[in-house]
């Protein structure tokens, strides 16, 4: 890939896990097929020490060192780790140089048609944020599907495409006049669902495609530490639902929160039904009980306290 002054698309790639993961993304994206001009960047940090031998590897890809990146919490700790997942995205964001912004992570590979469906659905739909469909990258342990099941359920294929109120910023893009508009959102830590109620609120569109897919992948993980990650995870994210819902909203999910477990177990199981995966679901039911529990104590601590 030739070095752009003004590309079609620029893809910042999260780092995640790093490591031989970042470059089986890396050699995923350097094989799209008919793709528009397009820039990679990967932004790194101290955290990263293995990413800049990568650069003779991959000469096609910008990669951004940003150096020491100050935390608000240990980056030993999950929502330490998290924050620098955050803020690579943000300078990712600030230094690209293309038409359309997207966001993906090492995790997920693109499909070989990716860049070009991106492109284009954002052309032919006019859509300020394109986000597209999310598969588990096989073969893939009980444990590993059951992850991609309580966090990316809805965006399994088959989805319906259209207008959505829910995109997944590991596989989402924008066009840079509606990012831009919502910068002072973004500029330190990226925030998906921040940024994409901004968008709604100004009357953009959020579309969903089964054009643009990804197939996601993490390293094997013991239940245990699944656990732990999913209580923090979900602890950030009640804490960013409490940046803009109101007070009464606040105290309803904190109210309801024993109910939302069951809700989320019928809700997974009958979404991995329609799309074909009912047995599949029914054998990993018991380790979905217990994430989505870890999850929802997490996320209803975020709402009580207010801090992630």
């Amino acid at each position: 890939m030739a070095e752009i002054d003004a590309p079609d698309l620029s893809i910042v790639v999260a780092i995640i896990d790093g490591g031989d993961f970042l470059k089986d993304f890396l050699r995923a994206a350097l094989a799209f097929e008919n793709a528009p001009a397009h820039e990679i960047i990967v932004p790194y940090d101290q955290t990263c020490p293995e990413v800049p031998a990568m650069k003779a590897e991959f000469p096609a890809v910008r990669f951004l060192d940003m150096g020491h990146v100050a935390t608000d919490h240990p980056v030993t700790t999950e929502a330490g780790r998290h924050e620098l997942y955050d803020r690579r995205k943000s300078f990712g964001l600030k230094a690209a140089r293309g038409r359309y912004l997207a966001i993906l992570e090492d995790r997920g590979h693109p499909r070989a048609d990716w860049a070009r469906a991106v492109v284009d659905l954002h052309k032919e739909t006019g859509a300020a944020v394109v986000g597209g469909a999310i598969e588990c990258r096989d073969p893939a342990s009980a444990l590993t599907w059951t992850f991609y099941v309580t966090d990316f359920s809805q965006y399994g294929l088959p989805v319906r495409n259209g207008p959505a109120t829910w995109i997944s910023d590991v596989n989402v893009s924008y066009t840079r006049e509606a990012l831009e508009a919502t910068r002072d959102l973004w500029t330190e830590r990226y925030h998906e669902p921040i940024v994409h109620e901004a968008l709604m609120a100004r009357g953009e569109t959020l579309w969903l495609s089964d054009r643009v897919v990804i197939f996601h992948g993490r390293p094997k993980t013991p239940l245990g530490y699944m656990i732990h990650e999913r209580f923090h995870w979900g602890r950030l994210f009640g804490h960013i639902r409490t940046m803009t819902m109101s007070e009464g909203q606040r105290w309803k999910y904190i109210l309801l929160s024993p109910v939302i477990p069951p809700l989320l177990w019928l809700r997974h199981g009958l979404t991995q039904r329609r799309k074909g995966r009912g047995m599949r679901y029914l054998r990993a039911l018991p380790h979905v009980m217990v994430l989505t529990t870890a999850w929802t104590a997490g996320e209803v601590w975020g709402y009580i306290t207010r801090r992630p």
